[in-house]
């Protein structure tokens, strides 16, 4: 390791609390089980480390090993490549109910794009996962201590969720530079295609000649309201501000804000935040950004109409989200702004995303609609 280096985010993945009471998709345990969950890194470096999180949970966590490889395919490593993973020099180790980890470092270089596996073996119940909903990635779930194994007898798919990790840390040279694309499914990316890579802040990456972009979305994640994580003003801190090496926060609010208190409860509709709610919810997180000494970039609110999900599209939100949008576009509280909704709206009905860019909800983006949106940034803007 030199002086000149650097520990900034090379991977990230924003975790929520399993006990919400609305949720898209339900937590999990585990008991005397490995779980093998694929880490594609966004940025590379001469070492790493690795960010456990049972910030969430009720009950101590134990892990009884942990080991770190390169994976081949599925959920197949590189025996040669595995190696034992510490924290404050033990392989055995135990987190308190909230409480987070951080490994010693593992030397070795690495790039953009690798594929490592991380293996945790949990001999006791862990109770339910501090987790992240959309993972974009199958992990794998196996009986026992299996963790140095090169393939996993009887495997059980983890198709959508990831559990209990919260990032990865590379060694990078001194001054590099690191984008939080900090918001809701819309960064998450749900409607993607697993595996492939394909989310905003992948596609993003693919433009960048240096530094690079970590994912912090969570899907259905609002600006103004706790539902499913905390929201957006809440956790600003810890998943974006705080985030090491971070330069720049890119953020995209607002769907969920006018959707979701309509379709929890078609039935018994919430009220809608106002056009001034939101407004002075972008003008406090813009100021927090700022305050920290790092670049805001702002991106308008996508289109929606006509989504599957009952109740969340109405007139009202609709209205709220032109007039917050006309707002975004010319307010001079950021220092940039994306017009993710020009670029994926259907010319002939801008209220619905363009039918090639639907993953076929009418909410979401498909890999065409994430390589749009990014296409959409200005890199002049994006000075990493």
């Amino acid at each position: 390791m030199t002086t000149t280096s650097q520990w900034v985010a090379g991977f990230r993945s924003a975790v929520l609390s399993p006990y919400e009471d609305y949720q898209l998709f339900p937590s999990r345990s585990f008991t005397d089980q490995t779980v093998r969950q694929v880490l594609r890194l966004n940025g590379g470096g001469e070492a790493v480390r690795i960010r456990l999180s049972n910030r969430f949970g009720k009950e101590p966590l134990t892990v009884g090993a942990a080991r770190l490889a390169r994976r081949t395919e599925g959920h197949g490593i590189d025996a040669q490549t595995s190696v034992t993973l510490t924290f404050g020099g033990e392989s055995g180790f135990t987190l308190a109910a909230g409480e987070e980890a951080v490994s010693d470092p593992v030397v070795g270089d690495v790039s953009a794009g690798d594929e490592l596996a991380l293996s945790l073996y949990f001999p006791h119940d862990t109770g339910l996962a501090t987790f992240s909903v959309i993972a974009s990635e199958t992990g794998f779930a196996a009986p026992g201590d299996v963790t140095a194994a090169p393939a996993l007898d009887g495997a059980e798919e983890l198709l959508l969720s990831r559990y209990f990790v919260s990032g990865i840390d590379v060694l990078a040279p001194e001054g590099t530079a690191v984008a939080v694309a900090f918001g809701d499914s819309w960064m998450e990316g749900a409607g993607t295609t697993p595996g492939a890579d394909a989310r905003f802040p992948d596609q993003l990456n693919r433009r960048l000649e240096r530094g690079w972009v970590v994912n912090q979305g969570i899907s259905g994640n609002r600006l103004l309201t706790d539902e499913i994580g905390e929201h957006a003003l809440a956790r600003l801190q810890r998943d974006a501000v705080d985030v090491p090496g971070v330069t720049h926060v890119l953020f995209h609010f607002g769907l969920n804000d006018l959707g979701s208190p309509g379709s929890i409860d078609p039935a018994s509709p919430r009220p809608l935040p106002t056009v001034e709610q939101l407004i002075d919810g972008y003008t406090e997180l813009a100021r927090r950004v700022h305050e920290a000494g790092l670049t805001v970039i702002a991106h308008t609110i996508g289109p929606y109409a006509g989504t599957v999900y009952e109740g969340y599209d109405s007139e009202e939100g609709r209205a709220v989200r032109r007039k917050v949008n006309e707002w975004i576009r010319t307010a001079d509280v950021f220092d940039a702004v994306t017009d993710v909704a020009a670029a994926v709206e259907d010319p002939a009905d801008p209220e619905r995303i363009l039918p090639a860019y639907d993953c076929g909800d009418h909410l979401h983006l498909n890999d065409a609609g994430t390589k749009a949106m990014a296409a959409a940034v200005d890199l002049s803007h994006l000075k990493l």
